[in-house]
């Protein structure tokens, strides 16, 4: 009896401080309500999988219970999961303890919440197509994650398979750290303490001061040894906020203004749930993304980059983008192939273009089509040719009988190269002659395409397995006179991607972005509603 009354001490000793540890007591979550996901029926033997010969759980079952205990770590609720309350099932199952459920229900429940935790570890919560993302969750080509599990915990290695279903992308293990710094910061209650004074410039008498040091060095924009804060906004506390600008996306003139106090005094709890929501992105995700060279743009970020697994501690490209007008032309969220691009390109005038923006312009004044070097075609190819700007034509091209192009040149919207990665939206990336826009801190002005900082850059490294299209050769296409085709050599990843929350591949900081699309806003919706069973 001694040595048995020792057993269940020492099990209890070990759940408890699983549970203090995880920051979960030992009150249930949601009782009975479980997200419905698929969950293949444990297996009947689950028992003797998950249990010793006594009846407490296996080493497997703790390596479980940690698991679920710890499903915050990687921006999961612990609470979908019962994790409190299949603990404190586990401290309650021999008999003489007082258990109120056989040890073999505990096994079967404990198999069934590990399915849907990593499950919605490696393929996430909410399906990205409810969304409308343009991103095919696999669930089709997902694992079998009874089999998976069953034989995890027979082998004992329970904690290597939530590692192997983990987003292997190095991105994921970056915000998972990023997550637990931030979720400690957020219960120290450094933000909104600022005063509402704007603007404040260096040199000015500010109350806030000691407030914006507290804050600026626990988000690591100023070092811990900075001098303490005196009552004027220094050039010091100034370089901090400049550091803290470059990170939110915000003009970096180290002056206090509306939108800088704005994203100071955003709750941390906010910045917590903008980390979680990347990682449940990431997971949407192809699980071999890092293995393989690809291009991503983060919209609100306004950010392109290149990622090359040949080349991993360094970034090839990397530039600034402008994206689609947050009112009416959002750039989609979308993963295809870049399959060529195009020299001095033609501009199709959309249709919706056309009728919104253009048709009312050529009606009262017709000499606008020389003025911008656009011309009325009929034909679908760049061989079409042009027809004269006549009241029938412009009828014509009011019904869609003829189209609206722009000829290649200094004046073309899509300036001198464009990529096309063929969709059902119709978007590309594509140069510009609109340079000035680079220059803002928010760029959402296009009409859906990605325009591109350094389009030469892209086209240069694109192309780098073709040897005979060197910079030179590049740069003469793209002030040439003609409009030419050029194939990749294979096809090309393109994620078009949405997340507030980052760590880019050329920067060591966190950047956080605002929710231009309101897309953040939806997913906190989604994860609410998501159906339960």
């Amino acid at each position: 009896m001694a040595e048995y009354r020792s057993r269940v001490l020492s099990r209890r000793g070990w759940l408890g401080i699983a549970l203090c540890a995880s920051g979960l007591g030992l009150t249930p979550g949601r009782g009975s309500t479980q997200p419905a996901v698929a969950v293949a029926n444990p297996s009947t033997d689950a028992s003797a999988t998950w249990l010793d010969g006594v009846g407490w759980p296996g080493s497997s079952a703790q390596d479980a219970l940690r698991a679920l205990a710890g499903a915050a770590s990687d921006g999961l609720a612990p609470e979908d999961y019962q994790a409190a309350g299949l603990a404190e099932r586990a401290l309650r199952l021999p008999s003489d303890v007082g258990t109120a459920l056989p040890a073999s229900t505990f096994a079967h429940d404990l198999a069934a919440a590990m399915q849907r935790f990593l499950h919605d570890l490696h393929l996430g919560r909410v399906d990205p197509r409810v969304l409308g993302f343009r991103v095919a969750r696999a669930d089709a080509t997902a694992p079998d994650f009874a089999a998976l599990l069953r034989d995890a915990a027979t082998q004992q290695r329970v904690p290597q398979l939530v590692a192997d279903l983990r987003p292997r992308m190095r991105q994921y293990g970056r915000l998972r750290e990023a997550l637990a710094r931030y979720r400690v910061l957020a219960t120290a209650g450094l933000t909104g303490r600022l005063p509402t004074q704007v603007p404040v410039k260096p040199g000015d008498l500010y109350r806030g001061t000691a407030a914006l040091q507290a804050l600026l060095i626990a988000l690591g924009d100023l070092p811990v040894d900075a001098p303490p804060a005196g009552d004027v906004y220094d050039a010091t506390l100034a370089e901090g906020v400049v550091r803290f600008q470059n990170r939110h996306g915000l003009t970096a003139d180290g002056v206090i203004g509306r939108g800088t106090l704005a994203a100071l005094n955003v709750p941390l709890e906010r910045r917590v749930q903008q980390l979680e929501q990347a990682l449940e992105r990431l997971r949407w995700l192809p699980a071999d993304l890092g293995e393989h060279a690809f291009v991503g743009i983060n919209i609100p970020l306004f950010r392109l980059w290149v990622w090359d697994p040949t080349t991993p501690d360094r970034i090839p490209v990397s530039m600034g983008v402008v994206v689609g007008r947050a009112l009416n032309t959002r750039t989609p969220v979308i993963a295809e192939d870049m399959r060529y691009l195009i020299f001095r390109p033609y501009w199709n005038v959309p249709r919706s273009i056309l009728r919104n923006e253009l048709l009312p312009v050529l009606q009262r004044d017709p000499g606008y089509l020389q003025r911008t070097d656009m011309e009325i075609v009929r034909g679908p190819s760049d061989e079409a040719q042009p027809v004269a700007a006549t009241d029938e034509n412009l009828a014509l091209l009011e019904q869609g009988q003829l189209r609206l192009r722009q000829r290649p040149g200094p004046k073309n919207s899509l300036g001198r190269v464009k990529f096309i990665f063929p969709n059902d939206e119709n978007v590309y990336l594509h140069d510009t002659p609109a340079r000035s826009l680079f220059g803002r801190a928010r760029r959402d002005f296009s009409h859906g395409c990605v325009r591109l900082e350094d389009a030469a850059a892209l086209a240069q490294w694109v192309l780098r397995d073709q040897p005979d299209w060197t910079r030179e050769r590049i740069e003469a296409a793209m002030e040439g006179n003609i409009s030419f085709r050029v194939d990749l050599a294979r096809p090309l990843p393109v994620i078009l991607f949405y997340m507030t929350a980052m760590l880019l591949p050329s920067d060591p900081a966190l950047h956080f972005a605002d929710d231009i699309y309101g897309h953040d806003a939806r997913l906190a919706r989604a994860l609410k509603s998501r159906p339960i069973r």
